[in-house]
C-alpha cells in the first residue's frame, strides 16, 4: 500500500512540474464611451426597441467583451466593455468606428433616463449624456 501511495506522489509531482504549465494570456479591460446613439423619441409600453450604440476602439487590439449596462429604477448607464491583451503590441493606427446594439422592452410607464457614457473630464470625473424617454401606452 505505501507503495502505490508513493507512486502516485511521485506522479503528481512530476506532472506539476511539466513545462506545459504556462501562464495564460492575460487581458486589461477597458470602458469605452460611446460616441453615438439611436433611441426613439417616446416608447410604448410592452414594446422591444433596438438601441443602437458606436464607439471607437483607440486601437484594433481593443476586443469588443460588450454593453456595459446597469439599471437603477428607471435610469440605465450604458457603456462600452473592451479587452486588450496584456504584451500585445498595437499599431497607432485607430480603426472606425464599431457599432453594437441591444434590444431594450418599455416594461414601465412614466419614463426612463438613459445615461451614456461619454468619458472623463481633466479631473477624472465620469461624464455621461442623458435623454429621458418618455412610454406612452
Amino acid at each position: 500500500m505505501k507503495k502505490i501511495l508513493l507512486l502516485f506522489a511521485l506522479m503528481t509531482v512530476l506532472i506539476s512540474c511539466t513545462k506545459d504549465n504556462v501562464p495564460s494570456d492575460t487581458y486589461t479591460f477597458h470602458v469605452l464611451p460611446v460616441e453615438s446613439y439611436e433611441v426613439p423619441a417616446t416608447f410604448t409600453l410592452g414594446q422591444t426597441y433596438e438601441i443602437k450604440l458606436k464607439y471607437q476602439k483607440p486601437t484594433a487590439c481593443h476586443l469588443y467583451q460588450g454593453i456595459y449596462y446597469t439599471k437603477d429604477f428607471n435610469t440605465r448607464t450604458i457603456a462600452i466593455q473592451t479587452a486588450v491583451k496584456d504584451n500585445e503590441v498595437c499599431t497607432t493606427e485607430v480603426p472606425p468606428l464599431s457599432e453594437a446594439s441591444f434590444n431594450f422592452i418599455a416594461s414601465e410607464t412614466g419614463s426612463y433616463i438613459f445615461k451614456f457614457y461619454k468619458g472623463k473630464d481633466t479631473d477624472g470625473t465620469n461624464l455621461f449624456e442623458e435623454v429621458e424617454i418618455q412610454v406612452t401606452e
